[in-house]
């Protein structure tokens, strides 16, 4: 029989501390409050139970550490106001070579009355553990608005590198990292469904933790479900025990916290390769799988063949509802992409290459401060474009980095060059939230680097295998941009003799600090084919006179244009807008039904040029928009532009008709758009594409950059957010 631990006899009661915990040391990670210098984490076990109909998670944490320095007076965590901590306990654990199988946990009984306390942990017997634990005194302060740490009184005798576990036993309400959705927020309409989102330091509100990228250990996870839901994590193993009702999951490699991901509702599977297959609601799946069957493994295996063997066993694929926060999230075997990217054939399969390509330049090998994200963003942008290179050709490739490149500069002039946001590595203030630097400079700027680094040795193919090189050394750590760059300069000595880090005007030092667009951008003569059209049409469109252009640009037929080909001419017309008005009407008159007919990704830019133009006869078409997407990325650009300008009245109107199918974050987020009235002189805040908040100010709340550093102008979600 199992021993249980000693902090379990009064589950509800909380600890009383006997005295202050210690004050806890600087941190290293401006982001994390933790005190992940002083120790090493080998293992965390998690028992959770998901209640959807109180919207509240209950859960044990297990942590398994070492001390590196002898008699530390406290473990600081991680942790969030939306966390309740229930007790808090220590327990000496066998040494690394003994170790014992993760504990079991045992769930209270629902029924009548308070709700039941979090799950029991209980400990096998094992030579040399101590089946007893003894209560901990802990301590929750403020540290930011994302968060807040958690101080835990250790005991006085513990020794350098002596194995012991802390338990922990909370429960978490309306957490920022915790998505719960009725039945009616689904496709299907059937089972409540709730996902979490860690990006970037949301998994504090998850579980309390090291929450930095600096720190990565392997996990293990039970967790209970309601009756008929299917439960899934970003693990290696998982497993159903049926006469327990329970799941089980194991993730074999280390992982930083942001990358523990759990999701639970009406989910399906399909295979759709030898290690992949896709799991969506049952009204979804057939669409899931005719678009990504075989294609998931081509990509896979393109991978494989240019940075090496793909390291984390299964790679699946989960479509959400549309009210998943951001396009794509890259949890290790286990993707999470938006449901509504299943209209846009081209898009999706950007989206989900990028997240492969994670799996090698994220996930594998991660950035150890948030202050460097490009180190994942710009690698897997670059390593995402030499397997569509490798598979769709290089001028596929080109249309895409032209679409996003235009994207990065029209970006660059709303916020200006000397934003600091630009700089690939930003310089993180205390209490600013990491998740705020998501934009396109972390993905563009930092590709661009990347590809200036594969130019200076001369051949993609010998950068492949530097790439592979990278990936073998560093694979499951956590690196800094010197650590790269060392590494480039050391696999190509004749770079390094040759000074290339220091070249005038090109210094490397400079592509990391400076302010402003790329110091280099690629050639992308080879997608000429591709884009010429593209231009030649706008220039149709805003040539003189208009008669003749309408005439000359209605004969160019768009319908078979690429998807990438007919968003970036609908960008460019969104760059010169507003137009004259005989414009508008021309191009509504050519186009509308057509473009109305398209996919959404299509449809948001049309849909824009509309409303920026105050175009009242396609108003019809804004309206019938907002009432079938759900989806924060198409919804808060449209509402937006339509509080920027004078058609605040119809989007009210809109809203209020609509309110009641929106997640609970995304509608409270277009009510304080309503509510700014949003002018054309106001400096309106940007959209963040993260749920990187609290429960006071909001994950869909618009966030400024670098707290109160204002943008002089609207930058819609669509232009901010590639995919994480």
């Amino acid at each position: 029989m199992a021993a249980q631990c000693c902090c379990c006899k009064a589950p509800g009661a909380e600890a009383a501390p006997a005295r202050p915990p210690p004050e806890p040391p600087p941190a290293l990670d401006v982001a994390s409050a933790s005190s992940a210098q002083l120790f090493r984490l080998r293992h965390l076990q998690l028992g959770l139970e998901l209640r959807p109909e109180a919207r509240e998670l209950a859960g044990c944490l297990v942590l398994e550490l070492c001390a590196l320095q002898p008699a530390p007076r406290a473990l600081v965590l991680d942790a969030h106001p939306a966390l309740r901590l229930h007790s808090a306990a220590f327990r000496r654990a066998p040494a690394a070579a003994a170790a014992e199988p993760p504990c079991a946990f045992a769930f209270a009984a629902a029924g009548p009355g308070p709700a039941p306390p979090p799950p029991l942990p209980a400990f096998p017997e094992a030579p040399g553990a101590e089946p007893a634990c003894c209560p901990l005194a802990f301590r929750v302060d403020p540290f930011t608005d994302y968060g807040s740490s958690l101080t835990v009184t250790l005991p006085p005798e513990l020794q350098a590198h002596q194995p012991f576990q802390v338990i922990l036993r909370y429960t978490s309400t309306d957490a920022p990292a915790i998505w719960w959705l009725d039945p009616e927020l689904t496709y299907g309409n059937a089972k409540p469904f709730v996902f979490t989102q860690g990006h970037s330091v949301c998994n504090r509100s998850f579980f309390p933790c090291f929450d930095t990228p600096a720190v990565k250990c392997t996990y293990s996870a039970v967790v209970k479900a309601p009756s008929g839901v299917q439960v899934l994590m970003s693990a290696t193993q998982s497993t159903y025990v049926e006469e327990e009702g329970v799941y089980r999951f194991h993730m074999e490699h280390p992982v930083p916290a942001y990358l523990v991901a759990l999701v639970a509702g009406d989910l399906q599977p399909a295979d759709i390769g030898p290690r992949s297959r896709v799991w969506a609601e049952p009204c979804l799946l057939p669409t899931a799988t005719s678009k990504l069957s075989g294609a998931v493994e081509q990509w896979l295996s393109a991978a494989e063949r240019l940075y090496g063997p793909y390291l984390w066993g299964r790679y699946d694929i989960v479509f959400l509802p549309p009210s998943f926060p951001i396009v794509a999230m890259e949890n290790p075997c286990l993707t999470f992409i938006i449901s509504s990217i299943l209209e846009s054939d081209e898009f999706l399969v950007i989206d989900v290459i990028h997240e492969v390509a994670h799996s090698w330049f994220g996930n594998a090998v991660t950035n150890a401060t948030w202050e460097e994200m490009w180190l994942s963003e710009g690698l897997a942008t670059y390593a995402q474009r030499r397997i569509t290179t490798e598979t769709y050709g290089a001028a596929f490739t080109c249309l895409e980095t032209a679409f996003r490149l235009d994207a990065l500069h029209r970006q660059m002039k709303l916020l200006g060059e000397d934003s600091p946001v630009s700089k690939l590595q930003v310089k993180l203030e205390p209490g600013v939230n990491p998740s705020h630097l998501m934009n396109l400079f972390t993905y563009e700027k930092g590709y661009c680097f990347v590809y200036y680094l594969s130019q200076l040795c001369g051949d993609p193919q010998r950068f492949d295998d530097f790439l592979r090189a990278y990936v073998e050394k560093y694979k499951f750590t956590s690196v800094v941009a010197q650590d790269l760059l060392d590494s480039f300069l050391s696999f190509f000595p004749e770079l390094k003799e040759q000074s290339v880090d220091c070249r005038a005007g090109l210094e490397f030092e400079r592509w990391l600090n400076a302010t402003g667009p790329p110091l280099a951008e690629p050639d992308l003569s080879q997608g000429s084919s591709l884009t010429r059209p593209v231009e030649a049409l706008f220039q149709l469109w805003t040539a003189e006179p208009l008669d003749q252009a309408a005439a000359s640009a209605s004969a160019i037929d768009i319908s078979k244009w690429r998807t990438f080909q007919t968003a970036l001419f609908l960008d460019r017309l969104l760059d010169g807008s507003p137009l004259p008005q005989e414009v508008v009407m021309s191009l509504s008159k050519c186009y509308s039904s057509l473009l109305d007919s398209m996919n959404a990704e299509i449809r948001i830019r049309w849909l824009q040029i509309v409303v920026r133009n105050d175009y009242y006869p396609d108003l019809h078409r804004v309206r019938r928009f907002l009432e079938s997407q759900m989806s924060r990325m198409y919804t808060i650009p449209l509402y937006e532009d339509l509080c920027t300008g004078a058609l605040k009245s119809f989007a009210l109107e809109v809203f209020y008709q609509t309110q009641g199918r929106l997640h609970p974050n995304l509608r409270r987020t277009i009510q304080q758009i309503l509510s700014q009235g949003l002018g054309p002189s106001a400096e309106p805040s940007v959209e963040q594409a993260s749920a990187g908040a609290d429960s006071e100010v909001d994950a869909d709340t618009p966030a400024l950059l670098l707290g109160d550093e204002a943008p002089s102008s609207a930058i819609s979600l669509r232009d901010v957010n590639v995919s994480a």
